[in-house]
């Protein structure tokens, strides 16, 4: 007690000291602060705009692809704090994701004929949507460089799901969902043969090769994507891009871009001129517009043909039955995007300094009309730009990417070349403000700004070079997402967040308050099905079965312990290890690793994991829990003995420490004193009106939770006691005391947080 005293009192000094150094720095002035570190006024609005103070939380979650990392950002806004990376289509450790067996299940639904795809390009996620409006119960993310799309939980982050798509080689109009994600849409990018391993040579790309858009049949109740319900549209063989699905009086349409409508093919090592002089050479490009509400009639009427066991509905019929037309665009657009009413639709053309704004009611008045200009050379129906267009707007040098505002008819639109964001009038066709970014900006993003209701206030610059805008770290160079607030007349730059992880293509962001994922599992749930995991138990069922050379161990994490702390096999036993976290509190994750043998386990409160191994190397192992959960987090260990073939023990008791009666007193008083601490703090906690706080009410539970596991460990400590066994006495009534120090702890900081919030006395 001596030495705790002497640790507390360095502690309070240690505070004591901070808490001056904290008052010499808070003694300069606003003034002083800003000299010294070459800041003006407009540098501390901008500071002020995005600070976040410390236990607040942001106003928006975003959701950002990764890149050639396979992965999701999540950052919050406007802090730009990153939240979480979400592994999607490679391993993430952090998570045990590909390390696990359910999560390794989630990857091998990404395989490409039979084989593991190591890598993803993720580029344009989509956040699901109900009449319209994002609802924050899925996220879905495609993968460019192989055809895939995954489906992500917003309840607890988790990837769910992986699809290869079957007839396409690559993509990059994907994910983008209709109105009430009844379906997932999917572009393909660079023309191929649709059948599966089949050769064409390029001579025969104008007929062998085709493009296509895939519709992703989503289950909101199973929470997946339904394959057999899923179809293609053939398309012609020109490079599809992004796509947008139509809303209010355009729903059940969706529109894809394309460029390289030339359907050049180049050949520079041949002396060919380069694609890029070959796909760029026409001043237009083609817009489609596709029904896909008949469509999806036509192929549940038996209409589709099955390539590669896959519905496509062929061009043909899809001429026949009027359900895909074709609209000229300016050339080498990058996105088409659909207005918050449904009425419009915006497309920039990256080799054109305008923005065309088509009429969706024209469109359809063409169509009716079967007023079309021409033919393309498959015999798709074309309508003139100019029987579509609603007005054109000429905004700068490479335009790119719209979104939209909450102010009605406000978009805002990137500029490449320019390295600028317009903000305009789509209504009136005019210029309303300009600002620099830096640099290059491709894709932006708005707050929800891609759906029926945008939010507004903010605005992301996805920059594809950073230069100088941070401190050198090498040749490679993060991204820069740039935080723009839009919610004046004129807009203003707030931040530069270096983002260190691939190359983001695309982002979302939504409404934080709108998700509401959870802090626990059921206890015993596989994370990956959301279904109970055959290899959880709970505490005092865990047991290691041996059945040949097979061995199944069924183990719980709960702080600090795993059980069992022993694993007993012989070399060549394939390993089987289930892992249930038995915690109740929040953000009490454990992990779970064994030495050398590239096992590694994320287990969150309340889930079940497994991991697999073949224990083919004898030896002594320590297993431990990697994720730091408590004060004796380094002693959450174990051993995994690995036996050579015919070991015979010849020691049969442990080591034994040196423990008195006084040594045993001593503990039993330091576990009454603890216990008085607990009632005190649960005096005060039942004396607030603790029941109106949430967390707190979480917090008491989860106190509670740990103290009943001290149920039974009275009686054994006295028993061993009165055999004067004092090591075991010893060791169960400390025990005891562990179970406490958690209590004590969450009980703690459940009366801090009321007392910092103002909580009132109750009768």
């Amino acid at each position: 007690m001596k030495s705790h005293g002497k640790r507390t009192a360095s502690w309070l000094i240690a505070a004591g000291l901070g808490l001056a150094a904290g008052a010499a720095w808070s003694a300069d002035s606003l003034q002083d602060v800003l000299k010294a570190r070459g800041l003006s006024q407009q540098d501390l609005l901008a500071a002020a705009k995005t600070y976040v103070p410390t236990g607040k939380r942001d106003e928006f979650v975003a959701f950002s692809s990764g890149g050639q990392s396979g992965q999701v950002i999540v950052y919050a806004i406007p802090s730009m704090r990153i939240l979480k990376y979400i592994g999607v289509f490679t391993p993430e450790p952090w998570q045990g994701y590909g390390f696990d067996e359910s999560s390794k299940k989630v990857l091998a639904g990404g395989k490409i004929d039979g084989k593991d795809i190591t890598w993803g390009d993720t580029h344009h996620p989509a956040v699901s949507e109900t009449n319209g409006e994002y609802d924050g119960q899925f996220l879905f993310i495609n993968d460019k460089a192989n055809p895939r799309l995954a489906v992500i939980d917003l309840r607890d982050f988790e990837t769910k799901q992986i699809v290869v798509n079957p007839i396409f080689k690559s993509e990059h109009g994907g994910a983008f969902v209709t109105s009430n994600t009844e379906y997932i849409i999917e572009a393909a990018q660079y023309a191929s043969p649709l059948e599966n391993k089949k050769f064409f040579p390029l001579e025969e790309f104008n007929e062998k090769y085709r493009g296509g858009v895939t519709y992703w049949k989503f289950d909101r109740k199973e929470g997946r994507i339904d394959v057999a319900k899923s179809f293609s549209l053939e398309l012609p063989p020109y490079s599809q891009d992004l796509s947008d699905a139509g809303k209010g009086p355009s729903d059940g349409w969706s529109f894809t871009n394309s460029f390289c409508t030339e359907r050049y093919v180049g050949g520079i090592e041949k002396g060919r001129p380069p694609y890029e002089a070959g796909c760029s050479a026409k001043d237009t490009d083609y817009l489609h517009v596709i029904n896909w509400k008949k469509a999806a009639e036509l192929v549940a009427a038996g209409k589709a043909k099955k390539i590669n066991g896959h519905n496509v509905l062929m061009m043909e019929t899809a001429i026949k039955e009027g359900i895909l037309f074709l609209v000229p665009e300016p050339k080498s657009p990058h996105g088409v995007d659909v207005t918050p009413d449904g009425k419009f639709l915006t497309v920039a053309g990256k080799l054109d300094t305008h923005v065309s704004v088509y009429s969706f009611e024209k469109i359809q008045a063409a169509i009716k009309a079967g007023k079309f200009e021409s033919k393309d050379p498959y015999g798709i129906p074309v309508i003139s730009m100019k029987d579509a267009l609603h007005t054109q707007v000429s905004l700068g040098l490479g335009p790119l990417h719209t979104q939209y505002d909450s102010k009605q008819c406000v978009a805002y639109t990137s500029l490449y070349v320019d390295s600028q964001v317009a903000k305009w009038n789509y209504c009136e066709g005019k210029v309303l403000d300009k600002i620099s970014v830096h640099y290059n900006i491709g894709h932006l993003m708005t707050m929800e700004g891609d759906s029926t209701k945008p939010a507004g206030k903010y605005l992301v610059a996805l920059n594809k070079l950073a230069i100088d805008r941070f401190v050198p770290v090498g040749p490679l160079h993060p991204q820069n997402h740039q935080l723009i607030d839009i919610s004046g007349d004129k807009m203003q730059l707030l931040y530069d967040m270096p983002v260190p992880l691939g190359e983001p293509h695309y982002v979302v962001a939504i409404d934080a308050k709108k998700l509401k994922p959870a802090v626990r599992y059921k206890v015993g749930t596989d994370s990956r099905t959301d279904k109970p995991h055959p290899g959880a138990v709970r505490a005092g069922e865990e047991k290691v079965v041996k059945k040949g050379n097979k061995v199944e161990v069924f183990a719980t994490l709960i702080r600090s312990h795993i059980t069992p702390e022993t694993i007993d096999v012989d070399i060549g036993d394939e390993v089987t290890i289930n892992l249930t976290n038995l915690e109740r509190a929040q953000d009490e994750t454990h992990g779970f690793t064994v030495s050398t043998y590239n096992v590694h386990a994320s287990v969150e409160p309340g889930k079940t994991v497994q991991v697999k191994f073949k224990a083919d190397k004898e030896g002594v192992y320590p297993y431990y829990c990697t994720e730091f959960c408590s004060a004796l987090h380094l002693e959450m260990q174990g051993y995994l003995l690995v036996k050579p073939k015919g070991w015979k023990p010849t020691k049969t008791t442990l080591a034994k420490g040196n423990y008195t009666e006084a040594d045993y007193k001593a503990t039993v008083k330091k576990v009454a004193d603890t216990q008085a601490i607990i009632d005190s703090v649960v005096a005060y906690i039942t004396s607030v009106n603790y029941k109106d706080f949430p967390d707190v009410v979480a917090m008491v539970e989860d106190a509670f939770d740990q103290l009943g596991k001290t149920k039974g460990l009275k009686e054994k400590h006295e028993g061993f006691a009165a055999k004067k066994d004092w090591e075991n006495a010893n060791l169960w009534a400390e025990q005891i005391w562990q179970y406490q120090v958690k209590t004590a702890d969450l009980g703690l900081r459940a009366k801090t947080y009321l007392e910092q919030n103002g909580a009132k006395k109750v009768k």
